[in-house]
């Protein structure tokens, strides 16, 4: 039993039973009143403090009730074990990886990430933001969960259009970014399918796959895109591909290629290619060939877009086509999962599509891009007859190889100069790439630059 020497005040604000309860608790926090020790019986404590049998049952209520006290029944109220708890030392947070330049500190970016906003329709897209918040109040609901019919309605027409894709409004799923679409196609096949990836290929796609915990093999990519004999080789049954420019080789896959990757598909059940035109809108050479999908008449063929290369980055808003099969596994799935994409900027999108807002805007985009690479293109190639470009009929990127000279070189004199760009090798993988490669985006170099980013070059590399 614990003997106490409390003296409650009666003129105080702080109730009676709150001073009963702060006494116990500092007494109990000091360790002042060892854990296991029995507090005086209800009846002892009002006798010895003089007061009333409600107070004391309110204070012991209060320690209870915040784990100081234990009561047992019949035997009293005990104290409990506050042994402080030791917290295992905190692991520090390992600092991000630096990027070898980043985009602000170099004199010249020729990263493949970016995109010219510079003739962004700011005021064609503000006036439409302004009318959708304004007289939409219903878009502040839950929306389809596929993502907003007029978007995908306005998308079909588009893609039929442009890309000669057939598809039913209701086979497009919109997400927030290509990344998030992956990984939701992901989870449509079987866990012990196996993944064909092009080798060099985009690093974010591998990511995706690679931290799926999915198996995949990596299939070269040779001058018509990926090479089939291999991946006939190889035990995958999914495969994903960007056969209209292949990212970063820049390669187009013929029409006859593509017969052939069809025909792979079709020679065994649930096979799928995964067809990713993220580029699709930029193209300089011939009439671009059609999308893969268009040719597809089995349901074989995922199509995968974004508003990211053509619009801007931030506007994270992708989409896919799915084959019938395929989306009744995605709805049973995920059919529960809002989308991830705000109405408002849907609704915008879709309206920017419809009203012709887009056609135009990607006419204009497309005669500066091409008119930017004929220019720099042009340029590079005068510093040195050795140079060879390839990969410049469309997108936003090339390659440029300059023979006896080692890529590690090329790359380390422009990291010098303050000139960011890409090793072709950072895109490969388990097949070497072709020597002597850097690639080179220029989607963020405007007209004025380009002459002293050649100029730079040229300096960099002793030209």
């Amino acid at each position: 039993m614990y003997n106490i020497t409390l003296t409650l005040d009666g003129d105080s604000r702080v109730p009676l039973y709150e001073q009963l309860y702060r006494y116990f608790a500092q007494e109990i926090q000091s360790g002042r009143i060892p854990a296991g020790t029995k507090l005086p019986s209800k009846r002892s404590l009002c006798a010895h403090l003089g007061v009333s049998r409600s107070t004391v049952e309110n204070g012991y209520a209060i320690l209870v009730a915040e784990g100081y006290v234990c009561a047992s029944p019949k035997r009293g109220f005990f104290v409990a074990d506050l042994t402080p708890y030791a917290p295992p030392q905190p692991t520090p947070i390992p600092e991000a990886k630096a990027r070898p330049q980043a985009a602000e500190e170099a004199k010249v970016n020729f990263s493949t990430s970016i995109v010219d906003t510079s003739a962004f329709p700011y005021a064609s897209w503000a006036k439409l933001n302004k009318e959708v918040i304004y007289n939409s109040p219903e878009l502040l609901q839950r929306g389809d969960r596929q993502g907003e019919p007029a978007l995908r309605r306005a998308l079909a027409a588009f893609l039929r259009e442009y890309r000669g894709v057939h598809c039913d409004a209701d086979q497009i799923v919109v997400g927030a970014g290509t990344e998030y679409l992956i990984e939701l196609l992901l989870q449509l096949f079987d866990p012990e399918v196996v993944f064909a990836l092009e080798d060099p290929c985009y690093a974010v796609t591998w990511h995706c796959v690679r931290n799926s915990g999915r198996r995949f093999r990596f299939v070269p990519v040779g001058e018509q895109g990926i090479s089939i004999p291999d991946l006939c080789a190889s035990d995958a049954s999914v495969a994903y591909i960007t056969p209209s420019h292949q990212f970063p080789m820049g390669v187009t896959m013929p029409a006859v290629q593509r017969s052939r990757m069809l025909h792979w598909a079709l020679s065994t059940p649930e096979r799928y290619i995964i067809e990713d035109d993220y580029d699709c809108e930029f193209r300089y050479g011939a009439h671009p060939i059609p999308a893969l999908q268009s040719m597809d008449r089995n349901g074989c063929v995922v199509y995968i877009g974004t508003f990211s290369r053509s619009l801007a980055p931030s506007i994270r808003v992708a989409y896919m086509v799915l084959p019938v099969p395929l989306l009744a596994r995605y709805r049973s799935l995920f059919g529960h999962f809002s989308s991830t994409v705000s109405r408002y900027e849907q609704t915008v999108l879709a309206r920017f599509l419809a009203e012709g807002f887009y056609e135009r805007y990607l006419r204009r985009m497309c005669n500066l891009y091409r008119q930017r690479c004929t220019r720099l293109t042009a340029r590079i190639r005068n510093l040195d007859p050795d140079i060879r470009i390839s990969g410049d009929g469309g997108g936003l990127h090339f390659l440029l190889t300059l023979p006896d000279r080692s890529e590690e070189e090329l790359y380390a004199q422009a990291a010098e100069a303050g000139i960011r760009l890409h090793r072709l090798s950072d895109y490969a993988h388990e097949f070497p790439p072709r020597p002597s490669t850097v690639v080179l985006g220029y989607g963020g170099i405007r007209d004025e630059e380009l002459e002293p980013a050649v100029e730079l070059l040229r300096d960099a590399w002793r030209l």
